[in-house]
């Protein structure tokens, strides 16, 4: 009896350790292969470490100096008037950076990482969106990993790479704060917000992911006022999915072509929707009309309820006006409203925006 207790007893003992080896195993593998190997181990302790992701992206990011030539002096002496960051996108040297960073400058230095200073041509751009690009000539130039298909998620751990305040290629590190941020500068772009910290000079740089693949451009510090200097652990960049698709454009044409309705409206409430005997509270109340713009001539009027834009439901003003930017010129487009009560359906042709555009 006393020899089967002894075996049940060692037969729990060597299953017991059969499955806290498996556990170790598992946990060994997913802590050392997810996220490009961040739990590196060595000397018998972990360390966690970004280095991997840091070097497929680095060499890619580049310094960008601004600078003013002073055409009263005999030998046109050039002034530095800003600096900021860049990232090389593609071996033919197009790199994207901040409208802010050059829109001023006379000549654009880019010096890359290995020691190279390039004269860098401006492409295009879009202050809608507080993009630019630049294209510099050179051989065997660095290019970030990008990843279009993936989508940040608050919580993610993410670097931003930059040259702040010109001391150098300076990493900080921090999460995704959030998504879709909008409001901030510009209806056309819902900012990712970090606490990475971004200073001056950093603008225009890299965020990427644990993996090393750029998810979004740096562009901005939250400030309270003009004068407020100091940091708030709340930071900005622009999508990469966004800044690729702009990029792609000012590529083609040298700047972003936006279509435009002419029309100011608001959100379908409560009141509104009592007021004009509404379904629903989907749609856009058209508050005002341009004159002469596209939505007056096809016959929109003040008080008109947007519902469907090319058969699309309208689930908001933000989406609206993405949709309505996204729309070629000139192309004719179905508008469905709602006006005392009945449904009817409007073609118009599309405009273009211009700066004066709301």
């Amino acid at each position: 009896m006393m020899f089967k207790s002894s075996l049940i007893y060692l037969a729990k003992a060597v299953a017991f350790g059969l499955v806290m080896a498996a556990v170790f195993i598992l946990f060994t593998h997913f802590t050392g292969n997810q996220n490009g190997g961040l739990l590196q181990f060595g000397n018998g302790s972990s360390e966690l470490s970004f280095a991997s992701a840091v070097r497929k992206a680095a060499p890619a990011v580049v310094n960008i100096y601004s600078l003013s030539v002073n055409q009263d002096q005999p030998l046109n002496s050039s002034k530095l008037q800003g600096l900021g960051s860049g990232v090389i996108m593609s071996k033919e040297g197009y790199i994207i950076t901040n409208y802010h960073v050059i829109n001023k400058a006379d000549e654009i230095v880019v010096a890359v990482q290995d020691g190279r200073k390039f004269s860098a041509d401006v492409v295009g751009m879009d202050p809608e969106t507080d993009l630019a690009v630049l294209k510099i000539e050179g051989e065997n130039l660095p290019v970030v990993p990008i990843n279009l298909k993936h989508s940040p998620r608050v919580g993610d751990v993410v670097l931003a790479i930059g040259n702040p305040y010109n001391l150098g290629q300076t990493i900080t590190q921090g999460i995704i704060s959030a998504t879709g941020r909008s409001g901030l500068s510009s209806r056309y772009l819902d900012f990712l917000q970090t606490d990475a910290a971004i200073n001056a000079g950093n603008s225009g740089g890299a965020l990427i992911d644990t993996t090393g693949s750029l998810i979004g451009i740096n562009t901005a510090a939250y400030q309270l006022t003009n004068d407020d200097k100091a940091g708030h652990g709340i930071n900005f960049a622009i999508p990469i999915e966004l800044a690729y698709k702009v990029m792609g454009k000012l590529i083609k044409d040298g700047r972003v072509i936006r279509g435009a309705l002419g029309i100011s409206g608001e959100p379908v409430n409560q009141v509104i929707a009592q007021i004009l005997n509404l379904p629903d509270l989907k749609g856009i109340f058209v508050t005002n009309l341009d004159a002469g713009g596209p939505a007056a001539k096809a016959g929109l009027k003040p008080r008109d309820v947007i519902i469907k834009y090319q058969n699309e439901d309208v689930t908001g003003v933000e989406m609206m006006m993405d949709r309505i930017a996204e729309t070629k010129p000139g192309t004719k487009v179905d508008v469905q409203i709602i006006r005392d009560g009945k449904t009817m359906d409007i073609p118009v042709i599309m405009g273009e925006k211009t700066s004066r555009d709301n």
